[in-house]
């Protein structure tokens, strides 16, 4: 019978569904993987991500609220956005890198 630790599960969770960092400055802010966010917070990623499809959206400030809903906290995510300055294409990048990590299966093999 196999036994593990907890913390080998901890370690194999966080190698499977870490976090996505960003670094600037000498900063890092960490955007956590949805499902290592609280339950409202996952349900509100959810929410601006449907929001992203309308026409009428302000792409930009979707995109802001969609990186303060998963950085580690609010003062990370202020930073983050301060020094973006509302560029939309940067913001599309951080989070399609963001996208791209948290795919299940891929974020280990990506994080090396």
């Amino acid at each position: 019978m196999a036994s593990f630790s907890l913390d080998d599960i901890r370690a194999a969770a966080e190698r499977k569904y870490g976090s996505t960092d960003i670094e600037f400055g000498g900063e890092t802010v960490r955007l956590l993987n949805p499902l290592r966010l609280p339950k409202g917070r996952r349900d509100e990623l959810m929410s601006l991500q449907d929001q992203l499809g309308k026409d009428d959206t302000d792409q930009a400030e979707v995109l802001a609220q969609a990186i303060r809903t998963v950085a580690e906290s609010e003062k990370a995510a202020d930073k983050l956005l301060k020094e973006v300055g509302g560029d939309l294409a940067l913001l599309a990048e951080i989070f399609g890198h963001y996208g791209e990590s948290t795919q299940v299966g891929e974020a280990s093999a990506s994080q090396g």
